[in-house]
């Protein structure tokens, strides 16, 4: 079966470039281009007429003038729909709406009447120019949006942006968002290339937001050249130089809280053939990833970013683009307090007077990572008459994730609950592959049909060893309690009886033998004596361990759709085949479906959607994951429950969307989704300790139901509003059947019980107001954004299944604990606001332990009340929080014609709202969102 696979692999293979080589290459893929030519009534061309094209929902809006021929052309125009309006002296206005859905350039050809005509017609939109009869939920968000809209990360824009202004998004730490109750189900596809693997400021850089022209996210059942992660689409289009004869450009710099400077530069020009676009920025800042703590500790960070986009038409038919982008971010891993004032040594093992086995002074830990992205992708278009368009496309994208340990390896050592190991990291994503597509449009039919070939290169390299003496300790104290003996360590259970501690009161005799003591995981514990062959040790040991994976990831995706529009009607009708071939195999055929109507009279449009979607395995880390536990050094690391490996099944779904979009007028528009996904094998993350290992896990379903919505008001009088909203209950069922920690098969881990995954919220909602005086005058822009808290990871916990319920004074208590009875530090029970009665922890100084219910709260934590926690359906939360953003500025300062200067001032979390994104996350650990923090931006334009 896998021979026969693997030929038909191939084969699809060779059709994709046969197909390439057979036909020739007209616009991107995922943009398109309107021309056409202006008309007297008596047939002759009319010169110097002042066209634009406007979006009011997306607030795209251009502006041209024709030509000496009547001519005017847009390219790179996102897929939507427009209302083209033509004035000028001497005629009436004129207004059409046209609709862009295809890389097929449209044709128009417009008629003037002489002004004074009965024939005239005013260029005022109206409700229905709101409306978009597309059965797929999106929301389209153009430059003239988001340049004024207040973001809270600078070295993630871009996915600031998504959480901002997109409904169905759970924000999450570190440019982390959660899509429609997924971790990292999302893809981008920029300028049609295709990115699934993880964007997040820890996991990749992303391209830089001043090189994004528009932007379309997809929360709806994806058409069916999207595929691979798709709880998210964010199709990218980014700027172009091509017809801006006259080049222009701009040089910003900003300075705000944190140290916070960066300066950047942005260039188009070209002509009507071609076009270069190209972006240069740098970023420092003090408080680079949001930190465990609201002080900031340790945080500083720097990125810098360059892109290139190239267009150049080398006939009237064929055209070829290329991007180009490289970006480079350095930062350090931000400290707790347990982790800046680690000497003596944490306080948890031993009180040495800050020294570590090795006898040096522990201090801080210093933890660093840098990442370098490279991305180059050339296309080629060609126009096949004036129905079609061929594209053919390659791309090569590089990570390269490096992360260094503290020089002093005893200094990572964390709470008993966190890291016990140090690491270090050197991993590489190679992603490389081709795209075509044909593009054809006929009457009331608009086909495409494409292939992907892509294979991704996954490189990993992990040394680490054990800097908690009791992880695997030789010996147990009379109560049982694993002890450090020695400085530094033995590794010999028999000679635990005559051995000694620094600390012979925390440790009570008689020390006795661990039967549970691995002699292989020894050789790697660098609190105890360098280990030998004497000790069962390899030969070649250091110290360290080291873990090398390597794979070859290869996918195919073939597809077919049509975009049906016959009257009120609309159909998505699309089949996709995918072909995944990695450390497991699978292929699968994915129907798409979806119909909409707009019942014009009330200005709705009413739509169902269906998709059926193939989910792969996260590349970051995957090797690890699968082969992990056949590894005898990692198994126990890692908490595996067999000695073998634990391979991915590609996960599939079943999702549903109806939704509806309705017009108020000509100045409001709504648009709903009730959503309900079902997944067959759910992709998850976990982690190694809290070190940066993150690797795939996977669950054996998850039911996502929730529904989202958005409220837009166009421009009305300066003035223009967005609210995006969402609600999602990410319900996921054990047992876990993949990736490290897996268990072989639902018999051995019992009946399969729901749980509310870190990715849950009840509610969220974002409202941005704008207004501007004139269409250049000073402006405001203003943030909203409410979050009911993601699901908490281990909180103290009483009542419900949990087994930490005790009493004080013969009244219900609750011990300082997580959820599986591991003590919680000071600085932990104080990063979650706990409180006993009127004492608050702080990071020294715990709270009284236990703790009596009645007196028992959190500032930050929605703990539930005894007897009332369930894993699913009231599991412990974050608490709430709203924040506040403000943006004020003016783009024209000294209201030049060729030169402007500009000025903003930004306030993020103007009421400086002290909050977590999470706590004790699984994934992601414990961070704070940003604390108030000012910027100025000052700019020069051309």
């Amino acid at each position: 079966m896998l021979a026969s696979y693997k030929k038909s692999l191939q084969s699809a293979f060779v059709a994709v470039f046969y197909l390439a080589s057979g036909l020739h290459a007209y616009a991107q893929s995922n943009s398109a281009s309107l021309g056409g030519t202006v008309l007297d009534p008596s047939g002759a061309v009319v010169p110097n007429m002042t066209v634009e094209m406007h979006n009011p929902v997306s607030h795209f809006d251009r502006s041209t003038t024709t030509d000496s021929s009547g001519r005017f052309s847009f390219a790179n125009v996102p897929f939507n729909p427009y209302h083209l309006s033509v004035t000028g002296a001497g005629f009436a206005p004129y207004a059409q709406d046209v609709e862009l859905r295809s890389s097929v350039p449209l044709e128009v050809k417009i008629n003037l009447q002489v002004a004074g005509s009965s024939e005239s017609v005013t260029v005022e939109a109206s409700g229905a120019d709101l409306l978009e009869n597309d059965p797929t939920f999106h929301t389209d968000v153009d430059r003239g949006l988001f340049d004024k809209l207040p973001l809270e990360s600078q070295s993630s824009s871009l996915s600031s942006l998504v959480t901002l202004a997109s409904p169905g998004i759970a924000a999450d730490s570190n440019g982390l968002f959660h899509g429609l109750g997924d971790h990292a189900e999302n893809s981008f596809s920029v300028d049609g290339q295709p990115i699934t693997d993880q964007q997040s400021k820890v996991f990749s850089n992303q391209i830089p937001l001043d090189s994004v022209q528009s932007m379309e996210v997809i929360s709806g059942a994806p058409p069916a050249e999207y595929g691979d992660k798709t709880s998210i689409v964010i199709n990218v289009t980014t700027r172009s130089g091509q017809g801006v004869t006259t080049p222009h450009g701009s040089a910003i710099a900003t300075y705000g809280s944190f140290g916070t400077s960066s300066l950047g530069f942005n260039l188009s020009y070209g002509g009507k053939n071609w076009g270069n676009f190209v972006s240069a920025n740098g970023l420092n800042s003090g408080r680079f990833l949001d930190p465990p703590e609201f002080a900031v500790m340790h945080d500083k960070g720097n990125e810098e970013n360059f892109f290139d986009r190239v267009d150049y038409q080398i006939s009237n038919v064929d055209t070829i683009h290329l991007n180009f982008g490289f970006t480079r971010s350095w930062f350090q891993t931000p400290n707790s307090f347990d982790s800046e004032f680690a000497t003596p040594w944490n306080g948890v093992v031993v009180s040495d007077g800050g020294l570590g086995p090795n006898g040096v002074p522990v201090g801080p830990a210093d933890q660093r990572s840098q990442i370098k992205t490279f991305n180059i992708a050339p296309s080629w278009n060609r126009l096949l008459g004036n129905t079609a368009v061929f594209t053919l496309g390659a791309f090569v994208r590089r990570d390269q994730f490096n992360y260094y340990p503290s020089a002093n390896p005893f200094a990572d050592l964390g709470p008993i609950n966190l890291q016990r190991e140090t690491v270090s990291q050197n991993r590489t994503l190679t992603n490389a592959g081709l795209r075509s597509d044909i593009s054809y449009v006929k009457g009331i039919h608009s086909l495409k049909a494409g292939a992907v070939y892509q294979q991704t290169f996954l490189d990993e390299h992990d040394p680490l060893g054990i800097v908690d003496p009791t992880l695997n300790a030789p010996c147990l104290d009379a109560n049982g309690i694993p002890v450090f003996v020695g400085n530094p360590g033995l590794n010999d259970p028999a000679n635990c009886a005559g051995a000694t501690t620094t600390n012979q009161a925390l440790y009570p005799r008689p020390f006795t033998a661990n039967s549970a003591f691995n002699p292989l995981l020894g050789c790697y514990d660098l609190t105890r004596s360098t280990p030998s062959s004497n000790d069962g040790c390899p030969t070649s040991t250091s110290g360290l361990y080291t873990f090398n994976g390597h794979t070859d990831v290869k996918e195919l995706a073939l597809y077919l759709q049509d975009t049906i529009t016959r009257g009120s009607w609309a159909f998505n009708l699309g089949l996709r085949g995918d072909f995944y071939n990695g450390l497991t195999t699978h292929k699968q055929a994915e129907p798409r479906l979806g119909v909409s109507y707009n019942i014009k009279r009330t200005n709705t449009v009413l739509r169902v959607s269906y998709a059926r979607l193939l989910e792969t395995p996260f590349n970051e880390n995957l090797v690890l994951s699968n082969n992990g536990c056949a590894n005898p050094v990692l198994n126990p690391l890692l908490g595996c429950t067999v000695s073998g490996v634990t391979p991915f099944v590609p996960g599939w779904r079943n999702e549903f969307h109806a939704g509806l979009q309705q017009a108020f007028g000509k100045y409001v528009v709504f648009s709903g989704e009730y959503i309900w996904k079902y997944t067959h094998n759910a992709y998850d993350f976990s982690v190694l300790g809290n070190t940066p290992i993150t690797f795939p896990i996977e669950w054996e379903r998850s039911k996502i139901p929730g529904y989202a919505g958005r409220v837009s008001v166009p421009n009305y009088h300066g003035f223009s509003a967005l609210a995006v909203f969402s609600s999602v209950a990410a319900r996921f069922f054990t047992p876990q059947i993949g990736g490290a920690g897996a268990v072989p098969s639902a018999a051995l881990a019992g009946p399969s019980t729901a749980f509310r995954i870190d990715h849950d919220e009840k509610f969220n909602l974002t409202t941005h107001l704008q207004y501007q005086l004139g269409k250049t005058g000073a402006w405001v822009g203003f943030n909203w954004r409410y979050d009911s808290g993601l699901v908490a990871g281990q909180t103290p916990c009483f009542g419900g299944n949990c087994a930490q319920t005790t009493s004080l004074n013969g009244q219900p208590a609750i011990a300082m604990t997580d959820s599986f009875g591991t003590p919680l530090t000071a600085d932990q029970e104080f990063e979650s606001g706990l409180f006993c009665g009127a004492q608050r922890a702080t990071p020294f100084t715990p709270l009284p332990n236990p703790c009596l219910v009645s007196q028992f709260g959190s500032t930050l934590l929605n703990v539930p009340a005894p007897n009332t926690e369930n894993d699913d359906k009231n599991p412990p939360r974050i608490a709430s929080r709203n924040l506040f953003d403000l943006a004020v500025g003016d783009d024209n300062l000294f209201r030049g014609d060729r030169f402007r200067w500009s000025l903003q001032l930004t306030a993020v979390n103007l009421t400086n709202k002290v909050a977590l994104y999470n706590f004790l996350s699984t994934f992601s650990g414990t961070h704070y969102v940003t604390p108030r923090s000012l910027a100025a931006e000052i700019g020069f334009h051309f």
